[in-house]
């Protein structure tokens, strides 16, 4: 489809609207990841609807010694992948069309949750990325503004701005998009040599350890749930020849051990390899944590969670996350 490229909010807002309006922004240097956000926009945009993709390197997000100019720029690729994907409209606008009279004295604090794990990493990273969020969807006006789970605790933040500060949009949080060795899509990916990519996997091997304990936990805590506690348990399962088997799956499932401490210890056995390879993994955290405000969960968690890792190899910092459910052992599945 013909994608127009536009460079000032005024040209935005000159466009007829019919429909649905669905924002993604990005920061340019798009990828299949990107991709997957545009085509579920356009899903829901519809054909009568309209599909935005913003490209804006925000210098607010950028701490001191970060890659801002380092950081790719790949304007014209960006427009074509955006047009096969089914965007309507690519807005690209120089920083002072965002920024007028220069660096905004007025923005937006992410507060304690954005002082946390990629918070407490880079500081004032959020602060940044909320106000160029919000300053996006006032220049964009639109009806949904969709956002990639891999970058979990910006979205928390955004769908939080928006129900603080009464937005009026939809967020929406699309599954992450990974390469077929399991390494999560991002611009930064193409910094990474052949040796450096070999470590990098690490990241996506612990959090898809900690994924199989978790599931083999809530699997052994399905067992048990479907067998009553009664006598008539000790015989139907004795029927079968699993007597001892289920006694260790039940111990298993309800031992402290076996909840999100288990989770953590797969997941951390993982990134502890990796930092004996060469070239080393260095981490920066490994969290299991409330999807809410992003505070680590306690043995006795129950409910959604995010199992979150960022880490260096060579100069390249990533991060990477999955979501879990953890049920107590008593609950319904």
């Amino acid at each position: 489809m013909t994608t127009t490229l536009l460079r000032t909010a005024g040209e935005l807002h000159a466009r007829t609207r019919t429909g649905r309006r669905a924002v993604v922004m990005t920061m340019g240097a798009l990828h299949e990841g990107h991709a997957t956000l545009i085509r579920t926009a356009r899903g829901i945009a519809g054909p009568d609807g309209e599909v935005v993709v913003t490209v804006f390197v925000n210098p607010l997000q950028f701490g001191q010694g970060e890659d801002l100019d380092r950081y790719p720029r790949t304007l014209d690729a960006d427009v074509g992948l955006a047009g096969q994907s089914g965007a309507d409209v690519v807005f690209a606008p120089a920083v002072d069309e965002v920024y007028p009279g220069g660096e905004p004295q007025v923005r937006i604090t992410a507060g304690p949750m954005g002082e946390r794990l990629e918070g407490s990493s880079r500081p004032g990273h959020f602060d940044g990325m909320l106000t160029v969020v919000a300053k996006l969807l006032h220049l964009t006006r639109p009806d949904v503004a969709l956002f990639g789970q891999k970058d979990a605790q910006q979205l928390a933040l955004i769908r939080r701005m928006v129900r603080d500060l009464n937005f009026g949009v939809e967020i929406v949080g699309v599954p992450t998009v990974r390469e077929e060795d399991g390494l999560a899509l991002s611009s930064r990916n193409r910094y990474l040599s052949a040796a450096e990519r070999r470590t990098a996997l690490a990241l996506s091997g612990a959090l898809f350890a900690g994924q199989d304990r978790h599931a083999a936990q809530e699997a052994l805590r399905a067992r048990a749930r479907e067998v009553p506690a009664t006598r008539a348990r000790a015989e139907a399962l004795s029927a079968i020849g699993e007597s001892r088997a289920a006694a260790d799956a039940h111990a298993v499932a309800t031992a402290v051990p076996g909840g999100p401490a288990a989770v953590r210890a797969a997941a951390r056995q993982v990134l502890d390899e990796a930092a004996r390879l060469e070239p080393p993994l260095t981490l920066d955290y490994l969290a299991l944590v409330d999807p809410s405000d992003f505070t680590e969960i306690g043995d006795d968690f129950t409910g959604d969670a995010v199992l979150a890792v960022a880490a260096r190899v060579g100069a390249t910092r990533l991060i990477d996350n999955v979501p879990l459910t953890f049920t107590s052992f008593g609950a319904a599945s």
